[in-house]
C-alpha cells in the first residue's frame, strides 16, 4: 500500500510520481540491549553510548542481500548486513545521532529502509512540529536520474488542501512537452475523477487504490484524469513516462515605470539547472535589468553549490568576494568542512549539455532582490535567502512562510538504495541558521492559480512589483477584489504533491 501511504501521510509528491522507499508503519520497539553487536549479522540496534558497540560503516558497506546484476560495487551479504550498515552510518554521520532512541532493533524490520525510517530524532521545534521531517530513501537509480532532470510521471505539479474527503487538488505547473501539456491541461485545473473514481469524495480502499494508481503511476500504462476548468470538465488520457524537467522557466524582462525587472521561475537545484540559470542571468545582464523577482514558490531545494552560484549571480563580486555563503555545522564526530563560498565560477556539473567548468559567471550586482515563496520553498532555496541576507543584500519575501529546512544531506547509496539523513545544519556569514519553523514573508500572499506563472497580473508577482515601488503589502482596491476571487486564503493555503528529494540541500 505504498501509494496509499502517499495519499494519506506524505505531503510532498511531484510529477505524479510516488517514492520514498521504506516502511511508513509505526516503529516497532524492543527492550534495549537484546543481542550483541558484531557488525557482521549481529544486533546493531543500540544508540551511541549504550551497551552496543557499532562496527564502522565502512566495513559493512555494499554487502547486499540481493546484489544488483552487473553492479561491481555490490557484494553478497544479508539483510542484517544492510541494516547494520544503516545503524552504523546513522551513528557516525546523523546530525542528532545522540537523540536516536535505543529501542529499535534491526530484527523487527523487514528491510533496511524500514529500519532506517525509525532511526532519527523525535524531538520537536518551538512550534511543535517534528525537528526532523526530512528522513527518507529513494532507489539509487531514481535519485541519479532526478539530478539529470529526469522524473517519471505525467509532467505536472499539483497542490492540494486535503488528501482526505472532501479532497481538492489543483494543477500548479505544467512541464512543456509533457503528457500533461500534450493533453491540454493548464495551471488552475481542478482534479475531479481518476479512472472513473470520484477523487473528491471516494473513501473506500478499492477506490483509493485506483486513485493512487492513476495519480502516482509507476508504469507506462494509460490513465484518464478528469479536471474542472471554470466549471467545464476537461478529460485527459495520459501515459506516464520519463519527463525531462525544466528547472528554469518563464524567463522574462518586465518593463516598469521605475526600470526593468527580471523574472524567472526556478524549480529545482539540479545538475541541468546550472546552464539554465547562467543563460537566464546573461539575458538579464544584456537587458540591463535593475531588479529581480526570483520565483521559487515550488523549489524544494537541491544542490547547495547551485544555490551559491545563483546567489553570486544576483549579488555580484562587490558584495560577496571573500564572504561565506554557507557554513556547514556537523555533529561532534565529523570533521568540519571549509565554508561554502559564493561561487564566482561555474562548477561544470555532469549534466546533458553541461556548462564548461570554471567559467566566470555573469552577475547583476543587485543590493536587493524579491523572492516569491510558499511552504514549498525549501532547503537550498532558503539557503539563497539566508546566504544573501548574511552579506546584507535586502531580500524581500512575497507569499508564504518557507518550509523551514536549514539542514542538508550527503546522500549515501548502499545496495541500490540512497539514504537521506540530515548530516549538517547551514548558517550564513553572520552565523544565523535558526529557521526550522520557516522564514516569514515580508508580505503575505496566496498562490493565484488563475494566472500563469510570470504573468504580471498573477497575485504574488503583482504584489512583488508593487512592493518594490511603494513598500506596501496591500494591492489597490480593484486588484484586491479580483484576487480575492482567485486565490485561497492563508488559512487554506495548499501544499505541493512531489517527491521528498525535491525538499533537500545536498553537497
Amino acid at each position: 500500500m505504498k501509494a496509499l501511504q502517499c495519499l494519506s501521510l506524505a505531503s510532498l509528491l511531484m510529477l505524479a510520481a510516488c517514492g520514498g522507499g521504506g516502511d511508513s508503519s509505526a516503529p516497532a520497539t524492543s527492550t534495549p540491549g537484546n543481542g550483541s553487536s558484531t557488525g557482521n549479522g549481529g544486533n546493531n540496534g543500540g544508540n551511541n553510548g549504550g551497551a552496543t558497540v557499532l562496527a564502522p560503516s565502512s566495513t559493512l558497506a555494499n554487502r547486499c542481500e540481493k546484489p544488483r546484476a552487473g553492479n561491481s560495487t555490490d557484494k553478497p551479504g544479508t539483510l542484517r548486513n544492510e541494516q547494520d550498515w544503516v545503524r552504523s552510518w546513522i551513528d557516525e554521520s546523523y546530525l542528532w545521532y545522540n537523540e536516536v532512541p535505543n529501542t529499535y532493533l534491526a530484527q523487527n524490520y523487514s528491510t533496511a529502509p524500514a529500519y532506517f525510517d525509525v532511526l532519527k530524532t523525535y524531538a520537536t521545534t518551538a512550534s511543535g512540529k517534528q525537528k526532523d521531517q526530512f528522513h527518507f530513501t529513494y532507489t539509487t537509480a531514481e535519485w541519479e536520474a532526478s539530478q539529470s532532470g529526469v522524473e517519471f510521471g505525467y509532467g505536472f505539479l499539483m497542490a492540494y488542501d486535503s488528501l482526505s474527503p472532501p479532497r481538492k487538488a489543483v494543477v500548479a505547473m505544467i512541464e512543456p512537452g509533457s503528457p500533461a501539456a500534450l493533453a491540454g491541461l493548464q495551471r488552475g485545473d481542478v482534479l475531479q475523477r481518476v479512472d472513473g473514481v470520484d477523487f473528491v469524495n471516494a473513501g473506500d480502499t478499492a477506490s483509493v487504490d485506483t486513485l493512487n494508481a492513476g495519480i502516482f503511476p509507476d508504469q507506462k500504462v494509460s490513465h484518464t484524469l478528469v479536471f474542472s476548468r471554470n466549471g467545464t470538465p476537461i478529460s485527459a488520457t495520459m501515459t506516464a513516462g520519463d519527463i525531462s524537467t525544466t528547472a528554469v522557466q518563464n524567463t522574462k524582462v518586465i518593463t516598469t515605470p521605475t526600470g526593468k525587472v527580471g523574472y524567472l521561475t526556478f524549480n529545482t537545484h539540479n545538475y541541468v539547472s546550472e546552464r539554465q540559470l547562467i543563460e537566464a542571468m546573461q539575458s538579464f545582464q544584456t537587458a540591463g535589468v535593475s531588479d529581480l523577482v526570483l520565483d521559487v514558490r515550488y523549489n524544494g531545494g537541491g544542490l547547495l553549490d547551485v544555490a551559491s552560484e545563483l546567489a553570486y549571480m544576483i549579488a555580484g563580486p562587490q558584495q560577496t568576494t571573500g564572504k561565506t555563503f554557507e557554513q556547514t555545522v556537523y555533529n561532534d564526530k565529523t570533521k568540519p568542512d571549509a565554508p561554502v563560498p559564493f561561487h564566482a565560477r561555474s562548477i561544470g556539473f555532469a549534466a546533458p549539455n553541461p556548462v564548461q567548468k570554471n567559467i566566470a559567471l555573469p552577475y547583476l550586482g543587485l543590493k536587493k532582490v524579491t523572492v516569491l515563496t510558499t511552504a514549498g520553498t525549501c532547503s537550498a532555496s532558503e539557503a539563497i535567502i539566508n546566504g544573501l541576507r548574511g552579506v546584507d543584500v535586502e531580500v524581500n519575501l512575497i507569499g508564504g512562510t518557507t518550509c523551514g529546512k536549514p539542514y542538508g544531506f550527503y546522500p549515501q547509496p548502499n545496495c541500490g538504495t540512497t539514504y537521506f539523513a540530515i548530516n549538517f545544519k547551514g548558517v550564513n556569514a553572520k552565523g544565523f541558521g535558526d529557521y526550522a519553523d520557516g522564514i516569514a514573508p515580508t508580505c503575505a500572499a496566496s498562490d493565484d492559480y488563475q494566472h500563469a506563472l510570470g504573468d504580471p497580473a498573477e497575485g504574488m508577482l503583482a504584489l512583488a512589483l508593487q512592493y518594490r515601488n511603494n513598500k506596501s503589502c496591500s494591492l489597490p482596491t480593484g486588484k484586491a477584489q479580483l484576487l480575492s476571487q482567485s486565490v485561497e486564503s492563508s488559512a487554506t493555503a495548499m501544499r505541493l504533491l512531489r517527491p521528498q528529494y525535491r525538499e533537500i540541500s545536498v553537497r
